[in-house]
């Protein structure tokens, strides 16, 4: 037996291949064996990353909506901030008349803070708007309200301490800034401002004391003092309070705390009813692929039970003629192209009249109209649905075949709901106007008519021209039931269908 060696590694001759050829035969199949589960495995991929696709989707649907609550947030506090500017600047300015060129300064500020604003509103949404941006200009709000509380004095002729300016009441400002942050939905804001605004309170404060030789503080009081040593202290022109100060400091940070706290679970609780509402739509678009969607979305309120319920409404069955030739002519697969594409059209053209199809047998489709969805107008609807349904199998064709189809159409008590059993449930409707409605489907070829209705359908159609047939037998049935159908003229009047909707002679 020959061999070829390379690098310590022994293959077999052709040879020995042609010796072994079990072993050759199962290599094969082996092969194929695993050609097969990686083929098989494909769909499973796909779909898995399907549902990654559509899990990054939501993801990114719900950001956006964040996204969009945050900046219609800014948008209402910068339009309230100038509201609070104009006020404020209208009392400072006019209590500061006296004083032209104080005056003269804080409208200037006041004027400042509002072109601000008026950038960052322009900006919000725009392609240069940049996450960062609203961080800048809430930073930038503080840094100018901390430069004045430290620059500016109380009054222009009076020399005093800079520090006695914290005296006054420039403390609740800063909260308007945290108001501001907290319209943005974004606890990160709320929290960045929370701790900027007690930086910028404690800087303005340390820069107002920066030159004082002599500063008194709370602990110059003491313990016990008599009202004549505390006033002497607190009064005191360089009775700083730094104690006080740190309070309020600490005083900004927990509030900005608390507002991003409430930010962030009001966050949590919209994002959780985001979540539902795409899991409902998701199950309502599963669900609709094999049911009528509002059937879908009651079953899902209902928590999966639609418990029975009786009701007037107007069921129309619809049937195709010739169905039998034509699935001996074409085939089974042919049949259900056909079929698709027929089915397709005449459920958006019921959907479109507020009915819903309840069922598709065979070749036929059941519509109920007023139940489970509520419609005033529902036997009317039913028939202008059959109408449109009669005009477009007459105009088209549904995947290269011609169609034509019989409707029947009653009105009258029907029960719909939920029954089933062994944990398999089905929305089903009972009564005898369900059956009547597939029984005048069938008399249609008798009558040598297209569409056919019983005496309650035709009393409710006021816009409508009808032909009473009259009484006429029907299975099932003990007592003869008057028929009608559209007149010659309806299709004249709806501009529907040229000429008569009879059919003489149509066989199926």
């Amino acid at each position: 037996m020959l061999s070829t060696r390379c690098q310590g590694i022994q293959y077999p001759d052709v040879d020995d291949l042609q010796l072994n050829t079990p072993l050759l035969a199962w290599m094969i199949l082996r092969a194929i064996s695993i050609a097969k589960l990686v083929t098989r495995a494909q769909p499973f991929q796909q779909r898995d990353q399907r549902v990654q696709s559509d899990t990054a989707s939501q993801q990114t649907r719900i950001a956006e909506t964040f996204r969009d609550a945050e900046q219609a947030g800014l948008r209402i506090a910068i339009k309230g901030r100038l509201v609070a500017l104009a006020l404020l600047g209208v009392f400072l300015v006019g209590s500061r008349i006296q004083n032209p060129d104080h005056a003269l300064e804080l409208g200037l500020s006041i004027a400042l803070f509002a072109v601000l604003g008026i950038i960052q509103y322009v900006l919000i949404g725009s392609q240069y708007d940049r996450p960062w941006l609203k961080y800048a200009f809430i930073t930038l709000d503080i840094a100018i309200l901390s430069f004045l509380v430290a620059t500016q004095p109380i009054y222009d002729t009076i020399d005093v301490p800079q520090a006695m300016s914290f005296r006054n009441a420039i403390f609740p400002f800063y909260f308007l800034i945290l108001g501001i942050a907290a319209f943005s939905f974004s606890p990160g804001l709320v929290l960045w401002s929370g701790f900027t605004v007690a930086a910028g309170w404690l800087g303005a404060f340390a820069w107002a004391i920066r030159d004082m030789e002599e500063r008194f503080t709370w602990t110059d009081i003491g313990a016990n003092p008599t009202t004549e040593q505390f006033l002497a202290i607190f009064l005191h022109p360089n009775f700083v309070a730094t104690g006080s100060r740190v309070q309020e400091a600490v005083a900004y940070i927990l509030v900005a705390v608390l507002i991003a706290t409430v930010v962030w679970r009001a966050r949590r609780t919209v994002r959780r009813q985001l979540e539902l509402d795409k899991q409902h739509q998701t199950l309502s678009d599963i669900f609709g692929r094999y049911m009528p969607r509002g059937i879908a979305d009651a079953l899902i309120n209902d928590h999966g039970l639609l418990q029975p319920v009786e009701d007037t409404a107007t069921v129309l069955f619809i049937d195709l003629a010739g169905f039998t030739k034509m699935t001996e002519a074409n085939g089974p697969r042919r049949v259900v192209g056909v079929l698709n594409a027929f089915f397709d059209e005449a459920t958006a053209t019921i959907t479109r009249y507020d009915g819903v199809v309840t069922q598709f047998i065979g070749d036929a489709i059941m519509a109920t109209f007023n139940l489970p969805v509520k419609d005033p107008e529902h036997a009317a609807n039913a028939v202008r649905a059959a109408l449109d349904i009669v005009n477009l199998t007459a105009e088209r064709t549904f995947d290269g075949e011609r169609l034509e189809i019989r409707a029947g159409i009653a009105t009258g008590p029907v029960i719909a709901g939920s029954v089933g059993g062994g944990g398999r449930q089905t929305y089903s409707r009972y009564g005898d106007t369900v059956n009547l409605s597939a029984r005048l489907e069938g008399l249609n070829k008798k009558q040598g008519t297209r569409i056919l209705m019983d005496a309650a359908t035709a009393k409710r159609l006021s816009d409508i021209p009808v032909r009473e047939i009259g009484p006429v037998p029907v299975r099932g049935f003990s007592d003869p039931v008057t028929v009608s159908t559209p007149d010659t003229a309806t299709a004249a009047y709806l501009r529907r269908l040229p000429g008569s909707l009879e059919k003489p002679g149509v066989n199926g």
